[in-house]
């Protein structure tokens, strides 16, 4: 089983409690951001959508919104958001070539393997129009495993992150660092960065 499939329960079996902790949107001043970099009525795909609260909002500001997570339950939970179209898939699913005007992850791919981003930031620069937008939010740290409920994550360096955008092509626009806590009750270091395909 691969570290993947033994997140995805562990999201299934706290979706509510997740969707009740992040009702507020943390992360809004990087999503007005994010929103200000695009054209009026983009096109969005918020991956790893968890419970939609970003995806709501985007839909709300009039963007059309594609909302994707591996979580059928974090899906459930995006689909009662009006103006949001749903898919349940994985990182790797995402094959589109110039489809979207905005792409955003927040703290989505900190769930996939470090072997694995390299290709799925390519997959993501594809996937935006020319003049696309990207914002990625991680967790700031070294090496990789389960948090304390079991959530596999994997932690990069700041400028190991920066290299790993500049190799895909991504020219970084902004770039926001804070602390925090997460699900599990584990202070954390974390980063937000918004680039340019």
């Amino acid at each position: 089983m691969s570290d993947a499939d033994r997140t995805l329960p562990i999201y299934d079996a706290q979706a509510s409690a997740y969707a009740a902790r992040n009702a507020e949107l943390y992360e809004l001043p990087q999503a007005q951001s994010f929103v200000a970099a695009l054209p009026k009525q983009a096109h969005i795909l918020d991956l790893g959508c968890g419970p939609g609260q970003y995806a709501s909002w985007f839909a709300a500001q009039g963007f059309r919104v594609e909302a994707w997570d591996g979580s059928s339950e974090m899906l459930t939970l995006a689909a009662q958001h009006g103006g949001v179209t749903t898919r349940l898939a994985r990182f790797e699913d995402l094959t589109n070539e110039a489809a979207f005007d905005g792409i955003w992850a927040n703290f989505s791919l900190l769930h996939a393997e470090r072997s694995d981003l390299p290709d799925l930031l390519a997959r993501i620069h594809r996937a935006l129009t020319p003049s696309g937008v990207f914002h990625i939010a991680m967790k700031l740290g070294t090496g990789a495993g389960p948090d304390k409920i079991g959530r596999y994550y994997t932690y990069y360096g700041e400028a190991e992150l920066e290299d790993l955008l500049s190799a895909a092509d991504f020219k970084i626009m902004e770039k926001h660092l804070f602390d925090g806590v997460g699900l599990d009750g584990t202070a954390g270091h974390y980063i937000t960065l918004l680039c340019h395909g």
